[in-house]
């Protein structure tokens, strides 16, 4: 693997620094009792370049080649080799990774990708998706489903809880889950029967898993048992390991990741988001788009759609989300930025439309559709 990190050093001292994070993000003991030769030249972490920020006289980005053996298959382990003991020294940050044709084949990636969310929705053509959540936490599952109930009707094409949702007594997990799903189907239902522009459109529901291991296999079994068409979970919080062994290979549905708690250990956002929730199992990544909420600017927010998209091995791309404090009104640029290959997650703006929340749901759910009706260019 070839590794980069930033590194916030004294010039005179950042050769010694590079040799000391490639020993410690591989055998992570003194050299000098390293006695066995293989050990000393297949596994123990190599310097491959060191190159200073211009104007940044201090920061340094620092390459290194780590062994793909140390990994094995494992996501976990592949977190824990590519920042484990490192991310607790805070003049380090990981910037990014190249990995291993090898190793890429051994990860699991997404199971649906873009095609998959495009057929479970029944996205004709190749068109950008509609997305919203449910919130605010407090509200009942009947008030939930009502709410779900509405954007279905209106035309969005995936429904998700929002991220705090859980198993809380307002609306538990196993009362929530029907309901909103029953929800859904009704108005899906309902569309058809009507015929009209959404005739065959299928919104789908997203509910947020959380919790751990027991908790969440029998969130998964009602996820199955109701006909769930997706989910939502939060990779950082649930951790790796089970999100990318338990909820990819048990869920049997596209998997929408979360960025909640992703922010905290220094790691690239465009690595993170982009590409390595992807190597795991996300079908879809979200992550704080420029001019809302966040502060990530408009090119960082480009590279994470980038990661998800690019080329990796042979895994399928993944549909970007950027969301956080998004308006209907910007729909036509963020299309611009992100090109039909996007989801759009619009939330707290059609929330407050209050009474007239049945028309600006469906009016975010047409300007999304209908912007890529007549071309089919790609971002």
């Amino acid at each position: 693997m070839t590794v980069r990190y930033r590194v916030e050093c004294a010039a005179d001292a950042i050769e010694a620094r590079a040799r000391a994070l490639a020993v410690e993000q591989s055998v992570e003991m003194p050299i000098e009792a390293v006695r066995d030769a293989r050990v000393r030249a297949e596994v123990v972490g190599e310097v491959l370049a060191i190159d200073p920020l211009p104007g940044t006289p201090q920061r340094f980005d620092v390459v290194l080649a780590l062994a793909a053996e140390t990994v094995g298959d494992e996501p976990g382990q592949l977190m824990n080799m590519l920042f484990g003991n490192c991310s607790l020294q805070p003049d380090v940050a990981l910037l990014d990774v190249q990995l291993p044709d090898a190793m890429l084949e051994r990860l699991p990636g997404p199971r649906f990708g873009i095609d998959g969310w495009r057929a479970a929705v029944g996205a004709a053509g190749r068109r950008a998706l509609s997305c919203t959540a449910l919130k605010p936490q407090g509200l009942s599952a009947g008030a939930l489903a009502d709410l779900a109930y509405a954007f279905a009707r209106a035309g969005i094409d995936v429904i998700k809880d929002d991220h705090g949702l859980a198993d809380q007594p307002a609306a538990p997990f196993a009362q929530r889950v029907p309901a909103v799903q029953r929800a859904i189907a009704r108005a899906n239902r309902e569309k058809t029967n009507e015929g009209g522009a959404l005739a065959g459109h299928r919104s789908v529901y997203a509910p947020s898993l959380s919790g751990g291991p027991r908790r969440l296999a029998a969130q998964l079994g009602v996820v199955r048992d109701e006909g769930v068409g997706a989910a939502l979970a939060c990779p950082m919080i649930v951790g790796v390991p089970v999100f990318s062994e338990l909820l990819r290979a048990e869920a049997g549905v596209p998997l929408l990741a979360h960025p909640a708690l992703a922010g905290h250990a220094r790691i690239g956002a465009p690595l993170l988001l982009g590409q390595l929730f992807r190597l795991f199992g996300a079908d879809a990544t979200i992550f704080p788009n420029w001019g809302g909420r966040f502060s990530y600017p408009r090119t960082q927010c480009q590279a994470i759609a980038g990661r998800a998209r690019a080329p990796l091995g042979a895994h399928a791309p993944i549909l970007p989300v950027p969301a956080g404090g998004m308006s209907v009104e910007r729909v036509g640029e963020m299309l611009g930025d992100y090109g039909p290959d996007t989801m759009l997650l619009i939330g707290g703006n059609l929330l407050a439309a209050g009474d007239a929340l049945p028309a600006r749901a469906a009016e975010f759910a047409a300007r999304v559709a209908g912007a890529f009706e007549h071309h089919d260019s790609r971002p």
